[in-house]
């Protein structure tokens, strides 16, 4: 199996909002900002090939679906669909596709699911063949958003997903699409049931598996966030999301489980590090994978 990052469409976001309380002479350190305060930000899918005998894409980034009022107002860069430029440069098309693996549906990690904005065309799927993975309390919160989270989610994407009949809602650890390949944990400080998938690595200690990536998603945006107390404004629990955060740290940590960075626009993986105070940092450190073997 080989692994590939594959770049969406980039953002540029207030960087007080994506660092919640921490004071911006500690964040610039971290992410300069530019003029208008925001910050850089990648949204950087997964690609998988050949996983459990298929072809699987971990989100799909914010795509190029909003009208160019709202791509301005959301700090989006390009007005075309990176990511799809991005698969055929690793030699995929969107047919090419077997699973769609989402985090969650807000939509700078769904958004890439649709087809470019067009004056009057209704929102229309990209990816003709795929089975789309959604954790199913996650799902449930899309139908129903709160007034708080509303603005994250497009309206349309639950019933264009139901309409292809290859919607699979997940509840546990592990799904029909990806069998034991792909072992599924679970957050909910950032968004209800945000789902993080962990490709299983090759090694077993004690009858735990070990090495393997996760896709960390909203959990740990990027290597910043990795420090347990930094959150985002945008998160619906701050204090539960740091407790989740340790927790999944530490297990990573444990099982040599390297992390996968959606909006760290410099890197795309690492290895986590605890120092001997205990602080959890990254150490060697990937900016893009080409065909990258998963135990390299």
């Amino acid at each position: 199996m080989k692994l590939w990052s594959i770049l969406g469409n980039s953002q540029k976001l207030d960087g007080g909002a994506m660092f919640g309380n921490a004071p911006r002479a500690m964040w610039a350190r971290w992410a300069s900002p530019d003029d208008e305060n925001r910050i850089d930000l990648a949204c950087r899918a997964l690609l998988a090939s050949p996983l459990n005998g298929k072809t699987v894409l971990f989100e799909t980034g914010i795509g190029a679906f909003f009208e160019p009022k709202m791509r301005e107002r959301y700090g989006v860069v390009e007005d075309r669909h990176v990511l799809v430029e991005s698969l055929a440069a690793a030699g995929f098309a969107p047919a090419d596709i077997d699973v769609v693996v989402l985090s969650h549906l807000h939509f700078d990690h769904a958004g890439g699911l649709l087809a470019p904005w067009s004056e009057g065309q209704s929102p229309s799927l990209l990816f003709p063949n795929a089975t789309y993975l959604v954790g199913r309390r996650h799902y449930e919160r899309a139908l129903e958003p709160h007034a708080r989270d509303r603005a994250s989610f497009i309206p349309e994407l639950p019933a264009l997903l139901e309409a292809t009949g290859r919607l699979e809602l997940v509840d546990g650890e592990h799904s029909k699409a990806l069998g034991d390949t792909v072992r599924f944990h679970y957050s909910d400080g950032h968004t209800p049931g945000l789902m993080l998938a962990e490709i299983v690595g090759p090694d077993r200690v004690d009858g735990e598996t070990h090495g393997g990536v996760v896709f960390c998603a909203d959990l740990i945006p990027g290597r910043p966030w990795v420090h347990v107390p930094i959150t985002m404004g945008y998160d619906r629990n701050a204090e539960l999301l740091i407790d989740e955060k340790k927790a999944f740290l530490a297990d990573k940590l444990r099982r040599n489980v390297h992390l996968f960075f959606t909006h760290d626009p410099q890197c795309a993986l690492a290895q986590v590090v605890r120092d001997e105070k205990g602080k959890f940092g990254t150490a060697h450190e990937v900016p893009a994978l080409h065909a990258r073997a998963l135990a390299a």
